[in-house]
């Protein structure tokens, strides 16, 4: 008998790399694939933040794992590897979600400090997770890798010329690396999330106005809760969207429909 849809969305037996999962769009993804059977490894620089996901994890009879991981830095994210490697036996999925968010200044202020950081952060650290993530994956039976890129990755924004160009970049490394190894067993793909309800968003929309101006920018009324999107993460890490590769998925209420 064939697997149902529900049965290919699950991920048990799996082994999960969550970048940037000690909060937001990563702790809901974390917390979803441990749920449906993964083996979760959360990286990221929060500590504190990560300990308490995994406490989460372990205390609702899964099983998960912390390392401090800077993922710009090439041997951090080497070791993150190695470290799902060593600790569940093997990684077969991966989120890419780290990242961060500089705006409100316009381009031909914007000092050079501040670009290279989020290209760093948002662009390089992406890169250097699919690099090493691909070693491992092509080498051990194939996987899936799913990156963070953002609605902002898909339009221009005022004001925000790092953070679009960087999440133009994000979906130029995931069609480059799909293109290169879907033959060989290993399918990668994009998320393009609109405004989430997250620590970072707060901060972001923390003017008079700002929020309300967010939230008008997105047809269908409202902003979106992590869980919604670690939905489609979770998805794309699965059995159900063997056929998907390449693809940028857009999760954003209609925000780059008008």
């Amino acid at each position: 008998m064939s697997a149902t849809a529900f049965e290919k969305a699950g991920l048990a037996g799996r082994v999960i790399t969550v970048t940037g999962g000690a909060g937001g769009i990563g702790r809901a993804a974390a917390l979803l694939c441990a749920s449906r059977g993964a083996q979760v490894v959360i990286a990221d620089l929060d500590e504190a933040g990560g300990a308490q996901v995994v406490g989460e994890i372990e205390r609702a009879g899964g099983r998960a794992a912390f390392i401090r991981t800077d993922v710009t830095i090439e041997d951090e994210v080497r070791g993150m590897v190695a470290f799902a490697v060593s600790t569940f036996g093997g990684l077969h999925g991966a989120f890419n979600n780290a990242g961060l968010m500089l705006g409100g200044t316009p381009l031909t202020d914007f000092p050079i400090d501040l670009w290279e950081k989020g290209v760093s952060i948002n662009l390089t650290s992406v890169f250097l997770c699919v690099k090493h993530q691909l070693r491992h994956m092509l080498d051990h039976g194939g996987g899936a890798i799913v990156n963070n890129a953002s609605a902002s990755g898909a339009v221009g924004i005022p004001m925000a010329v790092n953070y679009v160009a960087t999440k133009h970049g994000v979906i130029g490394v995931t069609r480059a690396a799909a293109a290169e190894v879907s033959g060989r067993g290993v399918r990668v793909n994009a998320i393009l999330p609109g405004a989430v309800e997250t620590p970072l968003l707060a901060e972001a929309v923390k003017a008079p106005g700002v929020r309300e101006a967010v939230i008008a920018g997105h047809p269908i009324g409202r902003i979106s809760q992590p869980e919604e999107i670690a939905e489609a993460a979770a998805w794309l890490l699965s059995d159900a969207s063997s056929f998907v590769t390449g693809a940028c998925v857009t999760l954003d209420g209609g925000y780059t429909a008008i």
